[in-house]
């Protein structure tokens, strides 16, 4: 794998979600919506759907920064959107719009936009987000020359030596589903965990998948993702941004929880994260 440093927009992504342990409702789902067809939705141009995403655009989210190509996991989540509002693809409109612009107050240049953004209470201050269409997982990262590098249950993980950041779900994840036969090591940050994992005094470290993600493509030289480790704790929740009080907000998200209930969020989800980037899930 080629490793670069990535920008700064794609830290603040990162940093801007919440430790999964935090309790963030999700949004009210959408119930008894009679009106979320094409002709009767207001968008930014009539007839078309617009919706936004960061410049670049990152893998396993988009393929070869290109959101419009409909592959990866959150360019096939937003054109199966558009399809339950009635858009076929060429009806879709990209535009990039940076991270933090995209969450802060005023009126936007999209429809929606979909990049990674954490479900708090802070930002719905500022705009409107849909029900949720991924919940974090939590995953195990090693080195290559890691004894489990190569395992495929979590059973495979109980003589291992884990580490986590204390006070995450990352950390309940050892104790609860784990439980692995020696003290999981505790660390004040990711950052050192990391480190422990460099020097060779952990054989795994337990991280939400995004960042997973990015320290084994921008951080730690010759480290996989070994795994996704089942749901535990409350989940960090990933939704889509809109204006805030934006008439659209509603129908999205009947459309979010059409795709989660028809189990297509789930097929999605096994295309592009697990399978497309190598994190399966251990069982």
């Amino acid at each position: 794998m080629v490793r670069r440093l990535l920008p700064l927009a794609l830290l603040l992504a990162l940093v801007g979600c919440a430790p999964a342990d935090e309790d963030t409702p999700a949004p009210p789902a959408a119930t008894g919506l009679t009106t979320c067809t094409k002709a009767q939705l207001t968008t930014k141009t009539p007839g078309k759907l617009t919706i936004g995403t960061d410049d670049p655009a990152y893998e396993p989210w988009f393929k070869d920064n290109k959101p419009e190509n409909g592959q990866g996991f959150e360019s096939a989540v937003a054109y199966a959107i558009a399809d339950r509002l009635g858009y076929a693809q060429a009806d879709v409109t990209w535009v990039r719009v940076p991270f933090n612009n995209a969450i802060a107050p005023g009126p936007k240049d999209f429809d929606f936009d979909i990049n990674q953004f954490s479900i708090t209470e802070e930002r719905k201050r500022a705009v409107d987000f849909s029900g949720p269409y991924y919940l974090v997982r939590q995953t195990v990262i090693a080195l290559t020359s890691s004894k489990i590098a190569g395992a495929t249950s979590v059973a495979a993980l109980q003589s291992a030596k884990l580490g986590a950041q204390v006070g995450t779900t990352s950390y309940q994840a050892i104790t609860d589903l784990v439980k692995p036969s020696g003290q999981p090591q505790v660390y004040n940050t990711n950052d050192d965990a990391k480190k422990a994992l460099q020097n060779g005094q952990i054989d795994g470290l337990v991280v939400d998948l995004p960042t997973a993600f990015y320290m084994t493509a921008a951080e730690l030289e010759d480290a996989v993702i070994v795994g996704q480790l089942p749901q535990v704790g409350v989940p960090e929740q990933f939704g889509l941004v809109l204006d805030k009080g934006s008439s659209l907000t509603g129908c999205v998200t009947q459309a979010v929880d059409q795709l989660r209930g028809s189990g297509d969020l789930t097929n999605l989800e096994e295309q592009w994260l697990a399978q497309a980037a190598g994190a399966r899930e251990l069982t």
